[in-house]
């Protein structure tokens, strides 16, 4: 009989309109695995977990579950075969408490009456056993998304589902969660779960994957064990080239002060505490400063502060010398403040406008774009996107009129990206750029953001990731609790010092240059 197949995937063919998102894909998962799925954003990953958790039906192929045959139609068909999938983009409702999310849809009851203490004992079993601390009776509106996710991953646990598939669970986590999270998918497969992990991060993948299925453009590349494999390797295969890991710039040559912030004090809409606390700090021109810090701990109350999303409590912000502290969002756009957002979705894009439409967002109401009786220029609105999406290689099945919610999530970066920098703005504002993007595309983006800097513009960078905050900026800014707890020069800092700081370990005293 040979090896026996969690799940089998054979053949699978999955078109959508101009684009063939899985081309004749095969994929084994053998009984208590971590199996990695690694590719390019739209390499068509997400679109092979979701015909296998019932979302979409192939055209062609068939899906076999401990050998046999099965026909999956929708995702309850999958919870009935024990399939679980935890989304890049949780889906939770926010107004309901951790506790009824996670049995939403197999209530218990008796007489038709919910019998919740007996859901919440089994909650709490789970989430010892496998050690996903979580709160059943708070908010999920109220909660980190580290938090949200093991939320999901319960959700999945409670279900009793054996097969759990993990759409890009670290995207959104900080290095302590996602250390947390490693550990708690090897309990997992350890119990006998056979994981399914759609990653592009190949450190990940080397660390926690059994073995690792790679797809490129929608054709399957290969299935190679991790234990026998590298990390140039792999890449290598994802991208169909080698790619530089390493950020290559020239000595940075700062000039004059573009953006310089003084005593930025921000409310806080979650705690009674202000989440910015007397916030100072200057970019120059042609200098990448970077705020690192680990998620929650006011980069993003600070940001919408300078970008105009929230009201300063107190402060001064000054753009290229002029005083915009009260401007509208509209009028710091025009002055030449670009904002990269770190929620896509919520900030970044309107998700059923096309491509072309986002593309032109923030300045549609220009003379090249709209005409002295105020009609828009269609003609120029199409050319505008057609530059932008070769330029910064926006993959998409119709091109300018594709509707951006249909785009995979990288692809919709790389959109927000494009306008951003393409009204060459003097202090470019990139918050989690590289979120969620593959190495191809983390390399390129790293490259535009030099660009800005060696062009004479003034970047704020502000990450979660260690890796980019030690490659890309000339000064390291540690943010801990809404303060600036330290600054660093990446040349001579350690992730471990870093580290230390971020988790507010140690404090220096910070004087603004």
């Amino acid at each position: 009989m040979g090896q026996s197949y969690a799940i089998e995937m054979l053949g699978i063919t999955k078109r959508f309109p101009g684009i063939i998102a899985n081309d004749n894909i095969s994929l084994q998962l053998k009984k208590g695995e971590i199996h990695a799925l690694l590719g390019e954003n739209g390499a068509g990953k997400s679109t092979l977990m979701s015909v296998l958790f019932g979302l979409y039906q192939p055209e062609e192929g068939i899906i076999k579950k401990d050998g046999k045959e099965v026909k999956i139609n929708n995702p309850n068909d999958a919870n009935e075969l024990g399939i679980g999938m935890v989304h890049q983009h949780f889906k939770l409702v926010e107004c309901f408490s951790v506790l009824d999310n996670i049995i939403l849809g197999v209530e218990p009851n008796k007489y038709g009456f919910l019998k919740k203490n007996e859901a919440r004992v089994k909650v709490m079993e789970l989430s010892e056993k496998y050690g996903l601390h979580i709160d059943p009776d708070a908010m999920i509106e109220d909660i980190t998304v580290g938090m949200q996710q093991r939320t999901e991953i319960l959700k999945m646990l409670y279900r009793d589902n054996e097969i759990l598939i993990f759409d890009e669970p670290t995207a959104v986590l900080t290095p302590q969660e996602i250390r947390e999270l490693m550990q708690i998918m090897k309990n997992l497969a350890a119990e006998g779960k056979s994981i399914l992990f759609i990653s592009h991060k190949l450190a990940e993948i080397m660390e926690v994957a059994d073995r690792c299925t790679v797809i490129r453009k929608g054709k399957y590349i290969g299935t190679v064990e991790t234990a026998h494999t590298t990390m140039s390797e792999l890449s290598a295969m994802m991208v169909g080239r080698d790619v530089n890991f390493h950020v290559e710039k020239k000595e940075s040559k700062p000039g004059e002060v573009l953006l310089s912030v003084e005593g930025m004090t921000v409310a806080s809409k979650a705690h009674k505490n202000n989440a910015v606390k007397n916030v100072s700090l200057k970019v120059r021109a042609g200098e990448i400063v970077c705020i690192a810090g680990i998620d929650g701990n006011g980069q993003t109350e600070f940001v919408h502060g300078l970008t105009g999303l929230e009201p300063l409590v107190s402060g001064k912000i000054e753009l290229c010398g002029k005083d915009i502290t009260h401007s509208s969002i509209r009028q710091r756009s025009v002055m030449g403040l670009s904002h990269i957002p770190e929620d896509r979705h919520k900030h970044g894009l309107v998700l059923d406008y096309t491509l072309e439409e986002n593309l032109v967002l923030q300045r549609y109401f220009e003379p090249e774009f709209t005409n002295k009786a105020g009609f828009l220029r269609f003609k120029n609105i199409r050319e505008n996107a057609e530059r932008l999406i070769e330029q910064y290689d926006v993959r998409s099945g119709q091109g300018p009129v594709t509707v951006a919610r249909s785009m995979s999530g990288g692809n919709q970066q790389k959109a927000i990206i494009a306008r951003e920098i393409d009204k060459h703005p003097e202090v470019l504002v990139a918050v989690q750029p590289t979120r969620g993007l593959d190495v191809g595309a983390i390399e390129y983006i790293h490259k535009q953001l030099v660009a800005q800097r060696d062009a004479g513009k003034a970047v704020l960078l502000v990450s979660l990731e260690l890796d980019e905050v030690m490659d890309v900026p000339d000064r390291i800014l540690v943010m801990y609790e809404g303060e600036i707890v330290g600054e660093f020069d990446p040349k001579t800092t350690t992730q471990e010092e870093l580290g230390l700081y971020m988790a507010g370990a140690k404090k220096a005293e910070v004087t603004v240059s």
